[in-house]
C-alpha cells in the first residue's frame, strides 16, 4: 500500500549536501521547507538548486515551501549570551535597551510597540513558555515583570503574551523581500507566520500575485486571534498549518491536542490542506531513533486525516536528517494501515457542490471505494481536481497525469495524490485510453485486467474543466 500522508522536512546546515538529499528523496521525503527566520537568501538559494538536483537524480517530484518569519517579537542579546532567572526576582523587558547589553536585571526588546500592547497583570511566555513572567507595571519603555517560573534564557528567544493580542502586523518588510525571493525562484508554497484573519492572507496573495507567482498560500495557527477567526482563514488560505510551538504557548499546552483535531477537520471539511508541526520528532536531532511519545503523536496526526507532517530542527539541524524521513515515513504507514482496516470511508452526501468538477470528484471517490477499483487517474491542469478527491479517506492512489511541472510539484503536499508527467500523445493509432493504459503498466501502477477510473474533461487545457469519469478496464 502507499504511504498517502505526506512529508514536510525543512533544510538546513545538516541537509548542504546534495547525496543527503538525494538519500532523503529516497526515504519519502514529498515537500522541502525553506525557513527564512534563518539564512540568507544567497543560503535559501543554493538549497533550493541541491534540492531540485537531488530530487532529478532520485526521479522524484518534491515540492518546495517557504516559510516566511513573520513578525516573531524576540528579546534582544544578554552581555554574558544567557542568564540565569530566579522565581520571585524583578526582570525588566526594555524596548529601549541596547541590542547587547542584557543583564540578569533587564533585556531589550526588538518590537517597540510591546509596551502598548502589555499592561500589569499579563502574563509573559518566554522561550517557548519555558520562561513565565508577569507583568507588574508598564513604565515609558521598560516593562517591569516578577518571574513565576525561572530557568536559563539565552540570546533572541521569543516573547508571547498568554491569551494573544499582540498587534503586530502578519507581514514584514523582510516578508516583503521574501515574498519577492519565492516568486523569482518559483516556490511552490508560501507560508505567512503569525496570521491574524483573513485580510493578512488576502494581502499576501496580492503580493504574490504582483511578483508573478502563483503559490499556494500556507496560513500558520499560531496566534489566539486566529482561532477566534479560523473559518474565515481556512476559506482565504489554500492550507493551513497546525503551528504547535507559538500555538500552545498562546493557547496552553492543555487545549492543543483538542484544538489540533478541530483544526484538522474544519481545514478538510472545507477542502483545504492540512499540514501538522513543530517538534513532532525533535528526539532525533540527537537520536537515531524517536521515541514512543513521538510515534504516537505522529500517528495520531495521520489517525485525525493531517495531510503532511513536518520535520524542523530534526533535518535542518539534526544529526540523522535521513532517519528522521524515514523513521516519519514507517510511522506514517504503520498508522494509515491500521486505521484503513478498522474504518470506512464517509462520504458527504449533505454538500451542495459549487463546481462540476468537484461534483465529479466526489462521484469517482464514491464509486472507488464501493468497486474493486485499483487506481483514480485524473488527466488535470491545475490538480483541483485531485484536491477535492482527496479530501474524502480512501485507500486508493490518485494519479494526477499533468503536464504542467508546478502541478505536479504542487501536489506533492494533497494526501494520497502522486504526480505523473504526461504529455498527451494521442493520435490516429492511439487513442488517450492506450497512452494512459500504457504509462499505468509501463510504471507498474497497476495490472493487466484492474479496473480504473478516468476523469478528464471535454476540452484539453482548461481549468476546472473536468466534467466526466468513465470506468475501465486496464488493457494493452
Amino acid at each position: 500500500m502507499l504511504r498517502r500522508t505526506k512529508i514536510v522536512a525543512t533544510l538546513g546546515p545538516a541537509t548542504d549536501d546534495v547525496d543527503v538529499l538525494f538519500e532523503m528523496c529516497r526515504a519519502g521525503l514529498d515537500v522541502a521547507r525553506i525557513n527564512f527566520s534563518h539564512g540568507k537568501p544567497a543560503d535559501h538559494l543554493r538549497r533550493i538548486e541541491l534540492l531540485r538536483e537531488a530530487s532529478l537524480r532520485a526521479g522524484r517530484y518534491v515540492g518546495i515551501l517557504g516559510d516566511l518569519s513573520g513578525p516573531k517579537i524576540r528579546i534582544e542579546s544578554f552581555v554574558d549570551g544567557k542568564v540565569m532567572l530566579v522565581e520571585g526576582a524583578t526582570f525588566t523587558l526594555d524596548t529601549a535597551l541596547d541590542a547587547a547589553a542584557g543583564t540578569i536585571d533587564a533585556v531589550g526588546v526588538a518590537y517597540k510597540e510591546l509596551t502598548v500592547d502589555v499592561a500589569a497583570g499579563d502574563t509573559l511566555l518566554l522561550n517557548d513558555g519555558l520562561i513565565v513572567l508577569e507583568v507588574t507595571a508598564v513604565e515609558g519603555t521598560r516593562i517591569v515583570t516578577r518571574v513565576v517560573i525561572g530557568g536559563e534564557l539565552s540570546n533572541r528567544k521569543g516573547v508571547n503574551r498568554k491569551g494573544g493580542g499582540i498587534s503586530a502586523p502578519a507581514l514584514t518588510d523582510k516578508d516583503r523581500e521574501d515574498i519577492r525571493f519565492a516568486a523569482q525562484h518559483g516556490l511552490d508554497y508560501v507560508a505567512l507566520s503569525f496570521v491574524r484573519d483573513a485580510d493578512d492572507i488576502r494581502l499576501a496573495r496580492e503580493l504574490l500575485r504582483a511578483a508573478g507567482s502563483n503559490a499556494r498560500i500556507v496560513a500558520k495557527i499560531e496566534r489566539h486571534e486566529a482561532v477566534a477567526q479560523l473559518a474565515g482563514i481556512i476559506e482565504a488560505t489554500d492550507v493551513v498549518m497546525v503551528a504547535r510551538g507559538d500555538l500552545g504557548v498562546e493557547m496552553g499546552h492543555a487545549a492543543l491536542t483538542g484544538l489540533q483535531k478541530t483544526i484538522i477537520h474544519q481545514t478538510r471539511h472545507r477542502n483545504r490542506v492540512v499540514i501538522t508541526a513543530t517538534q513532532m520528532m525533535e528526539s532525533m536531532i540527537s537520536s537515531p531513533v524517536p521515541t514512543r511519545a513521538e510515534v504516537s503523536d505522529v500517528a495520531n496526526a495521520v489517525m485525525d486525516g493531517t495531510d503532511a507532517v513536518m520535520l524542523s530542527a530534526e533535518t535542518a539541524a539534526g544529526k540523522y536528517p535521513v532517519k528522521a524521513v524515514a523513521a516519519m515515513a514507517e510511522v506514517i504507514e504503520g498508522a494509515e494501515t491500521y486505521h484503513t482496516s478498522h474504518h470506512r470511508p464517509r462520504e458527504r452526501t449533505e454538500i451542495t457542490f459549487a463546481h462540476t468538477d468537484e461534483a465529479i470528484a466526489h462521484s469517482v471517490m464514491y464509486a472507488a471505494n464501493h468497486m474493486h477499483v485499483r487506481a483514480i487517474v485524473a488527466l488535470t491542469e491545475s490538480g483541483s481536481t485531485t484536491l477535492w478527491m482527496s479530501r474524502l479517506r480512501s485507500d486508493i492512489p490518485i494519479y494526477a497525469f499533468t503536464r504542467h511541472e508546478a502541478t505536479r510539484r504542487r501536489v506533492t503536499l494533497y494526501r494520497g495524490v502522486y504526480p505523473v508527467m504526461f504529455e498527451e500523445r494521442v493520435g490516429e493509432t492511439r487513442s488517450l485510453f492506450d497512452v494512459v493504459f500504457g504509462m499505468l503498466l509501463d510504471l507498474q501502477l497497476v495490472d493487466e485486467g484492474d479496473y480504473v477510473i478516468l476523469t478528464k474533461g471535454e476540452r484539453a487545457g482548461v481549468q476546472g474543466g473536468t466534467n466526466s469519469m468513465q470506468i475501465l478496464q486496464v488493457h494493452r
